[in-house]
């Protein structure tokens, strides 16, 4: 080997310029392992035969042989100063055999889950009706807030929300949904996964056991498997979870995800005295059961099921919600309400894990709940996804008739749309709508335990869809539904 070339070559593509002697052999010696020039097990030169050859000072090749002793890239032997063993980086335009293989346990054991995709298009899952949010209402809230906010309270505010949006948030949630609460139990958060994963982080140990709807919400399905939980899929039927006797006395939770109020994904509502028997179960079990209820306030048939949260005092129920859904998804704000004694347990965790910020703008939330604005604009949304429902409803009979039944259109912002041909794969059809542009999801792609759910059928949302164009898009997906092979 020419080091005086190697040197040399070094020096000419790359520029050095400031770098002292001892930085730049250094420097070259490392490139000339790293990149494979001078290959493992490879004599060096002694340090006083480099420096000789270089017409450096010694001193500066022992610097440099000392620090890739340091990295791993050279060990010393009976034979002299030898090139490690080391794991060449793969050459530039090469990929590695297994991306994957990089990320851990927990990350790995998300990438198969599919998320939600193509949100402007129609029928996407969970997307309120932008163009009608009252924007200027909420500029002025804002506005104000920037006004009101201090320099003191620019600091880290409370890691559980700032108090005057968590009193505004109880206050509602009283008079709304029949909660039992105080603004001490609950916690702001940055939307219903950051909740869904701060109970994992707050209640469980890694290899506990969380029951999850089947098929549900893979959100929920994401953060259990996040925390390296035992996850069991339970059946739903047209109410919605529905365990077995077996199911708790061989798979007793610790958390029980349900969604009661509008099952996601089929829509079904779960019955009152389901609803008392899943909580004198938990209780007996020592289970939390976490309600995630997601977007009862759009209920079009009827007066809502008061949440199961209020339905017992001291009842042991996290209660997750979301301003996603009713204001709008960039918020990124959610809450949970914790039972009494949990949330005075958890407040010193809270205050060590990261959380919700932003004062201004829950100031700003906080406002606009407590004047009655809020309340105004979900009665015109209410108004608007019953009429978009109806007309959606009026589309499915004509353009699908008796090959489709609908499940879960009493409530929230999509339906489910089940298959009387069994011929009909929901996942073929859902792929071939979402390559014409048209952003369904089928049921079976929701299943969320080893046991096969007898759900198939598509998910329509449509909150987002203006009434004009849903008749179209339903002949389309009808077409397409009935010309994709089986």
């Amino acid at each position: 080997m020419d080091y005086s070339l190697l040197l040399a070559d070094f020096e000419r593509r790359h520029d050095l310029s400031g770098w002292p002697r001892q930085r730049t052999v250094h420097a070259c010696l490392r490139a000339a392992i790293l990149g494979g020039r001078l290959a493992a097990g490879h004599q060096l030169l002694s340090t006083r035969a480099l420096a000789h050859e270089l017409g450096i000072a010694r001193n500066t090749v022992l610097y440099a042989y000392e620090q890739l002793m340091a990295e791993g890239l050279l060990l010393t032997s009976r034979r002299g100063t030898l090139v490690a063993q080391v794991a060449l980086p793969a050459p530039a335009g090469e990929t590695m055999e297994r991306p994957a293989s990089a990320l851990s346990r927990r990350a790995q054991a998300l990438t198969g889950i599919a998320m939600p995709g193509m949100l402007s298009s129609a029928f996407a899952l969970g997307v309120p009706a932008l163009d009608a949010f009252p924007m200027a209402a909420w500029r002025r809230a804002l506005d104000r807030a920037w006004r009101e906010t201090g320099p003191f309270e620019f600091d880290y505010c409370d890691p559980a929300g700032l108090p005057v949006l968590r009193k505004a948030i109880a206050d509602y949630l009283q008079a709304a949904r029949g909660l039992r609460c105080d603004p001490a139990q609950v916690v702001v958060t940055n939307g219903t996964q950051a909740s869904l994963e701060l109970c994992v982080h707050l209640f469980t140990d890694a290899g506990d056991t969380a029951w999850i709807e089947n098929p549900g919400y893979l959100g929920a399905l994401s953060a259990f498997r996040g925390g390296q939980l035992r996850t069991v899929g339970i059946a739903v039927d047209h109410e919605g979870i529905a365990p077995s006797a077996d199911d708790w006395r061989k798979t007793a939770p610790r958390l029980i995800y349900t969604s009661p109020s509008h099952q996601y994904p089929t829509g079904g509502v779960l019955g009152m005295p389901r609803r008392l028997a899943l909580l004198d179960q938990a209780e007996q079990a020592g289970a939390l059961i976490i309600e995630d209820d997601y977007d009862s306030e759009f209920r079009h048939d009827g007066p809502p099921l008061p949440a199961m949260q209020g339905l017992a005092p001291a009842a042991p129920v996290i209660y997750l919600g979301t301003f996603s859904k009713t204001m709008f998804p960039a918020m990124r704000t959610g809450f949970m309400v914790l039972p009494a004694g949990l949330a005075e347990a958890a407040r010193p965790a809270l205050a060590r894990l990261p959380m919700h910020g932003r004062v201004p703008e829950q100031r700003a939330l906080a406002a606009f709940l407590a004047s009655g604005q809020f309340l105004q604009h979900l009665r015109r949304m209410r108004r608007l996804y019953r009429e978009r429902r109806d007309t959606l409803l009026d589309a499915l009979d004509r353009h699908f008739g008796a090959s489709a039944a609908v499940h879960g259109a009493g409530t929230g912002m999509h339906l489910s749309l089940g298959f009387t041909d069994a011929a009909w794969r929901d996942d073929r059809i859902s792929d071939a709508a979402r390559a014409e542009g048209i952003a369904v999801h089928c049921m079976t792609r929701h299943e969320t335990g080893l046991r096969k759910t007898a759900w198939t059928g598509l998910l329509l949302g449509y909150s987002q869809v203006p009434a004009l164009d849903i008749d179209a898009a339903v002949e389309r997906l009808a077409g397409i539904a009935r010309n994709t092979p089986v």
